[in-house]
C-alpha cells in the first residue's frame, strides 16, 4: 500500500474531524515522523534565550505547536484499539518507540523545565488565570516526574525505560486480544445449549456459520462468554469456557502470547523508574498527581471498606452455597458455577432474570433515554450528526445548547468485534481549547470524544427486518458510565487545553462523573421512558422494575470485596513487592485473597495476565480509584436525593458548573467542596450498596 504524499496525508489534516474514510496504515510513518520533526524544531526555537519565559511567548505557543502530534497519534492509537488488524498493529508499533522517545525527551528537557520554573517564579504568575497557574504548577511537577532533574548520565537510561514500558504495555494488550481470539468452543450437541437464551444461541449459530462450521460457536468475547457462565445448564461447557478465559495470555497457551514475563519486566522497569526519581516504589510516584496523599491512606481506605463489606460478602457466599446444594444439587460450588448459581438464586429470590430484563432495552430506545437524561440534567440538546467513520457500526452525534451552538461531538462504537480490544472506554479525539489568533476558524476548538463498548450486535430477524440489538441492564449501566466520562470531556467550559475536560483531573477523581451517571439507570422514570420490549414494544413493567430494585444490591458485599481485592493487589504489587525476588506475583495475589476474599479462584487462574487496567491501561497503582471515586459520586448523587428530584435544575446546574465544566482547572477536592459544601462522606456509598440502613 502506497503512502499518501505528505501534503495530502489525511493524518496531517486538522481542519476538521479525523478523516477515517481515507486514513490508511501507510500514512502513519510519514505523518508522525513529520510531526515529530516539527515538534523538535518548535522546542528548539522556544527554548532559545531570546524567547521570554512568559505565558504568551512560550507556554501558549508550545501547547498549540505540539497539539497536532497529540491529535494525530491519538487517531493512530484509537485505530489500533478498534481495528487491530495486522497492518494497523504494525503501523502503530513501528512508531510507538519514536513517539515514546519524543515525549521522554520533552519531559527531560532542562531548557523547557527552566522556562516553566521561570514563569512560576515570575511576577506574571500571580496575574495568570487560575487555570493557567494550575497548568504551570502541573508542568513543573511533571517535569520532575519525567526525570528532568536527573543527572545527565542517567537520563538516557530513564528515557530507555519509558520507551520500553510503552512497548511492553502495547504487547500486553495485543497478547490479551490475540489470546482471547485464539479460543473458540464449538458445540454440536444441542442438548448442551439448555438454559441459554435464544439470542445467545442465535449469535453462536451465526458465529459458527461465519467460521464455516456446523453447530454453535462460543468465544471469549463478553457477548458470547457471559451468557454461557450465567445461563448454560451444561457444567462441562461452563467449566471449559471459564478455564479458557481465566488462563488467557498465560503459560497454558501459545508461548508467544504469555504475559507472565511481561508482567515481571513492567514491574522491574516501573520500580527502576521510581527509584531513579528518588522514590521507594512506583506506587509513591503514582500517587503524586492523585487526590490520595499516601500509600497508608489508600490501604486504610481499602481495609476499612473491606471490614464494612465482609459480613455482607460472607452472607452472600453462604446463601449461594446453600442454594447450590439445596436447589441445584451442587455439593461444591466451583468458580465456573458462581455466575450460574447467582442467576438462579436471583430468579428464585426476586422472580425475574437478567435475560427477561434485557428484552426491554433495545438500542435506539436506550440511546433516546440516555440522551433525555443528559438534556434534562444539563440543559443541552443531542442530535445525530455525520462524520467519516472507521466501521459501519459506528454512529456520530453532536451536543448543542438550546440555541443551537455546538458544544461538542462524539462517536459511539457499541458492538464487540474480533479486531477490537475488550472492555469499554472513553477517549478524546479533539480537546477544547482557545485557538491561537492566527489559526483561523472558530476561536474555540470544540471537543470530540470516542465512546467504545463491547455489546452484542443485533442477531436474527423479525418480520423480514433485522431485530434491534438488546442490552442487559449491566450494559445499560456501562453505557451511562462511559457517557459520564464523555460528558466530562465534552461539557467543559475551560479554554486551556492542558486542563480542559478530563485533562489535568486527578486519576482517582476521574471516575466521579462516570459513576455518577450510573445512578440514573435505577430511576423508574428513566427506565420507563427508555425501555420498549423487543417484540411487543411495551415499556418495562413497574412490577419488574420493583424486582430489579429489590435485587439491586444482590451480592453487593461480595462484589465490593472483589474490587477491594483487585485494588489491594495492584497497590501492594507496586509498593510492597520485589519483582526481582523469589516470590511470584501469584504468591502476592494469594496473600491478598487470604486477607480479604470470600471466594478463592482455582490455583490455575491467571488473573494478573489479563489485568490490562494496571499493565496496559494507565491504572497501575491506581485501581483503587474506582472505589475512591465511587465515594465521591455517591455523595454527589446524594445532593439530588436531598433535593427530592433526580433532575433538580439548580442541583444539575451546580454539578455542571462545579465539577463537569471546570475539568482539571481546579483540584478535584475543591470541585467536590464547591458542589457539596463539605468534605466527602462514605455514608451514601454504603447506603446505595445496601450495607447500612437507608
Amino acid at each position: 500500500m502506497t503512502a499518501t504524499p505528505p501534503n495530502d496525508n489525511p493524518l496531517l489534516d486538522f481542519s476538521g474531524l479525523p478523516r477515517f474514510d481515507v486514513i490508511v496504515p501507510s500514512d502513519v510513518q510519514p505523518a508522525i515522523s513529520k510531526l515529530l520533526g516539527e515538534g523538535r524544531a518548535l522546542i528548539e526555537r522556544l527554548t532559545m534565550d531570546d524567547v521570554a519565559a512568559t505565558w504568551t511567548d512560550f507556554a501558549a505557543p508550545l501547547t498549540d505547536g505540539l497539539e497536532p502530534l497529540s491529535r494525530a497519534w491519538g487517531i493512530v492509537g484509537h485505530l489500533h484499539a478498534v481495528n487491530d488488524v495486522p497492518d494497523w498493529r504494525d503501523a502503530y508499533n513501528r512508531m510507538l518507540p519514536e513517539v515514546s522517545r519524543f515525549y521522554a525527551e520533552v519531559g527531560q528537557n532542562l531548557r523547557l523545565f527552566a522556562k516553566y520554573k521561570a514563569i512560576a517564579e515570575s511576577s506574571e504568575y500571580a496575574g495568570l488565570s487560575a487555570a493557567q497557574r494550575r497548568i504551570v504548577d502541573h508542568e513543573v511537577r511533571d517535569f520532575r516526574l519525567a526525570g528532568a532533574e536527573l543527572p545527565e548520565d542517567q537520563k538516557p537510561r530513564f528515557q530507555a525505560v519509558a520507551e520500553e514500558l510503552s512497548q511492553l504495555a502495547a504487547r500486553f494488550s495485543e497478547n490479551l486480544l490475540d489470546a482471547t481470539n485464539a479460543f473458540a468452543e464449538t458445540v454440536s450437541d444441542e442438548g448442551e445449549l439448555a438454559g441459554l437464551p435464544d439470542d445467545a444461541r442465535q449469535a453462536a449459530r451465526e458465529a459458527a456459520e461465519k467460521a464455516g462450521e456446523g453447530g454453535w460457536r462460543f468465544t471469549l468475547h463478553m457477548p458470547s462468554y457471559l451468557p454461557v457462565l450465567q445461563y448454560a445448564d451444561s457444567r462441562r461447557l461452563r467449566a471449559s469456557m471459564y478455564r479458557a478465559y481465566a488462563t488467557r495470555a498465560a503459560e497454558f497457551g501459545a508461548a508467544e502470547l504469555d504475559n507472565t514475563a511481561l508482567i515481571r519486566q513492567i514491574l522491574l522497569l516501573r520500580r527502576e523508574e521510581a527509584q531513579m526519581l528518588g522514590y521507594a516504589n512506583f506506587a509513591e510516584v503514582s500517587l503524586v498527581p492523585k487526590m490520595a496523599e499516601s500509600i497508608p491512606q489508600v490501604l486504610g481506605f481499602l481495609h476499612d471498606l473491606a471490614v464494612k463489606a465482609r459480613p455482607f460478602a460472607e452472607q452472600d457466599v453462604a446463601d449461594l452455597r446453600a442454594f447450590a446444594r439445596r436447589e441445584l444439587q451442587l455439593e461444591t460450588m466451583e468458580a465456573w458455577d458462581v455466575g450460574y448459581v447467582s442467576e438462579k438464586l436471583l430468579q428464585q429470590r426476586y422472580a425475574f432474570s437478567e435475560h427477561e430484563v434485557k428484552q426491554y432495552f433495545t438500542e435506539d430506545k436506550v440511546l433516546a433515554g440516555l440522551f433525555t437524561v443528559i438534556e434534562r440534567l444539563f440543559g443541552v440538546r443531542l442530535k445525530c450528526d455525520t462524520a467519516p467513520l472507521w466501521h459501519p457500526d459506528v454512529r456520530f452525534f453532536r451536543i448543542e445548547t438550546p440555541a443551537g451552538e455546538l458544544l461538542g461531538q462524539f462517536y459511539l462504537d457499541l458492538y464487540a468485534r474480533e479486531t477490537k480490544r475488550g472492555g469499554a472506554w472513553m477517549d478524546e479525539a479533539v480537546s477544547r481549547r482557545r485557538r491561537a489568533p492566527t489559526a483561523g476558524g472558530d476561536a474555540i476548538q470544540k471537543p470530540v470524544a470516542y465512546l467504545n463498548c463491547n455489546f452484542s450486535r443485533p442477531v436474527g430477524e423479525k418480520d423480514g427486518q433485522p431485530r434491534p440489538a438488546t442490552f442487559t441492564h449491566d450494559e445499560v449501566i456501562t453505557l451511562f458510565h462511559e457517557t459520564g466520562h464523555g460528558l466530562h470531556h465534552l461539557l467543559t467550559r475551560v479554554d486551556e487545553l492542558a486542563v480542559s475536560g478530563i485533562h489535568g483531573v486527578e486519576w482517582d477523581a476521574v471516575e466521579l462523573p462516570s459513576q455518577f451517571m450510573e445512578n440514573y439507570c435505577w430511576e423508574w422514570s428513566v427506565l420507563q421512558a427508555m425501555s420498549a420490549h423487543v417484540d411487543s414494544g411495551e415499556p418495562l413493567p413497574r412490577a419488574l422494575f420493583d424486582k430489579m430494585l429489590a435485587a439491586k444490591n444482590f451480592l453487593s458485599g461480595m462484589q465490593t470485596l472483589r474490587q477491594v481485592e483487585f485494588s489491594l493487589f495492584d497497590l501492594l504489587l507496586h509498593s510492597d513487592f520485589d519483582p526481582a525476588g523469589e516470590r511470584s506475583v501469584l504468591d502476592l495475589l494469594g496473600d491478598v485473597r487470604r486477607d480479604v476474599a470470600v471466594l478463592v479462584s482455582p490455583e490455575w487462574h491467571r488473573f494478573p495476565n489479563s489485568f490490562a487496567h494496571i499493565f496496559a491501561g494507565g491504572y497501575g497503582a491506581g485501581y483503587y480509584s474506582y472505589k475512591w471515586a465511587e465515594v465521591l459520586s455517591a455523595d454527589c448523587y446524594g445532593a439530588f436525593e436531598e433535593a427530592g428530584n433526580p433532575f433538580d435544575p439548580s442541583t444539575g446546574e451546580r454539578f455542571l458548573s462545579s465539577i463537569l465544566s471546570v475539568g482539571g482547572s481546579r483540584a478535584a477536592i475543591d470541585n467536590f467542596r464547591a458542589f457539596r459544601g463539605r468534605e466527602p462522606q462514605v455514608d451514601a456509598l454504603l447506603r446505595h450498596s445496601g450495607m447500612i440502613p437507608a
